[in-house]
């Protein structure tokens, strides 16, 4: 049974901002979608037990035309569906709305793309995705941006905007052509654009990453750190705890070390999935590690409850407030890393994401790349491959020592 209803579909950016979306929301088996009209509306013009615009409105007949003409096509692609004893979700009734419908802007899927996001509860792409977008329009200076117009020129002159007027970084330019090839390549799937438009490729636009130099720490500022005689219970040995428990699990990202719970741990084994892909893996506990646990056991209220005390007061379904707790905390504990560091005498720059670069630089050759592939959680061994290669030097400085030594 499928109930069909014209709404205000109401959406709020990161920053609290409410605006109000003329929609067709579809109901099929309990299950929702929502098809958006392109147009926003103010609550006090909208007629909700009627479904239409107010005549107060300046344009309520073209707006209460427009719902009336896509209403009509959704109800006829139901009678269709139905007819013939289809079996149908409220997605493909949209999906196939949306195929049938005027081709969306890019910055029509854009928004699309972010709400999906949103709706997986993926608020970090989505916010991140968002900001680019944002960018892309401020270059851009319009409101519409037809895909064809996307051509190699105008990606040329966006990369020089984004480095000079936007001051982004060469990496921060090429994550936002990844985004835009990422939107391109599903205008393509969704028949909105024809391949001969697509700007990227051989001969074409390249979205090449700079080299980035990572640094981690040595066994011995490991030691260091591990050595510091911190006050139980402060917040400094906390964040040291935080990351240790990181680097002696081949460095977790920090955001799935706030994540884990204690029924993520069956015996000496922990199970977990990785936030960033999704990939599960096992990994027995380390002594180190153990030892950690036990100055938090005692704070556990559950079995599913957070092993480390940051999110201990956010529900575990509230995926927004588990977002933002955790954007906050890796800032303090990035700070307290910088006291810790000072403590130790390390005159290298420590944040969270240094534990993993400390764990390859500590492993260097001595563990096969296959074994650390594995521990990093890599889908493609050249990954790990070109990330062991920023802390692997012995060969390069043994050959620059016996070039430089000729005369001795």
């Amino acid at each position: 049974m499928a109930t069909l209803k014209t709404v205000l579909h109401t959406k709020t950016d990161t920053k609290g901002n409410k605006d109000y979306r003329l929609a067709l929301r579809l109901t099929v088996n309990r299950k929702r979608s929502y098809y958006h009209l392109g147009q926003k509306v103010d609550p006090k013009f909208w007629d909700e037990k009627a479904g239409k615009v107010k005549f107060s409105h300046s344009r309520h007949k073209q707006l209460n035309r427009l719902i009336r003409k896509k209403y009509d096509e959704v109800e006829d692609i139901i009678f269709e569906m139905e007819a013939s004893k289809q079996n149908y979700s409220a997605k493909q009734i949209i999906d196939s709305i949306r195929k049938n419908t005027k081709r969306l802007s890019f910055f029509e899927l854009a928004d699309e793309h972010v709400e999906d996001l949103i709706k997986a509860n993926n608020h970090n792409r989505a916010i991140s995705d968002r900001s680019k977008l944002n960018r892309i329009k401020e270059f851009a200076k319009k409101r519409n941006l037809d895909f064809e117009e996307i051509d190699e020129n105008l990606l040329k002159k966006l990369k020089i905007y984004l480095r000079t007027t936007a001051g982004l970084s060469e990496r921060s330019v090429m994550n936002v052509f990844v985004m835009i090839r990422l939107l391109y390549n599903k205008a393509i799937s969704r028949k909105l654009v024809d391949r001969k438009f697509y700007p990227f490729g051989k001969d074409k636009i390249k979205i090449k990453y700079p080299q980035t130099i990572k640094i981690g720490l040595d066994e011995t500022e490991i030691r260091k750190i591990e050595e510091l005689d911190l006050d139980p219970r402060t917040s400094v040995w906390h964040t040291r705890n935080v990351f240790l428990f990181s680097f002696y699990l081949a460095g977790i990202r920090i955001s799935d070390v706030l994540r884990m719970r204690w029924s993520d741990i069956v015996g000496d084994r922990l199970y977990y999935k990785m936030s960033k892909n999704d990939k599960a893996d096992s990994l027995k506990l380390p002594i180190p590690v153990i030892t950690i646990l036990s100055y938090y056991r005692r704070d556990k209220k559950t079995k599913s409850d957070y092993i480390f005390p940051e999110l201990k007061t956010i529900p575990i379904k509230d995926s927004k407030a588990i977002y933002s707790r955790i954007k906050t905390s890796i800032k303090r504990l990035n700070s307290n890393l910088t006291i810790i560091a000072n403590l130790a005498g390390i005159d290298k720059k420590i944040t969270n994401h240094i534990a993993r670069h400390s764990f390859g630089n500590i492993a260097g050759d001595k563990v096969s790349p296959q074994m650390l592939q594995k521990l990093y959680r890599h889908t493609h061994l050249s990954t790990t491959i070109g990330y062991q290669g920023n802390f692997i030097h012995k060969n390069a400085d043994e050959a620059l020592n016996a070039i430089i030594n000729f005369s001795k």
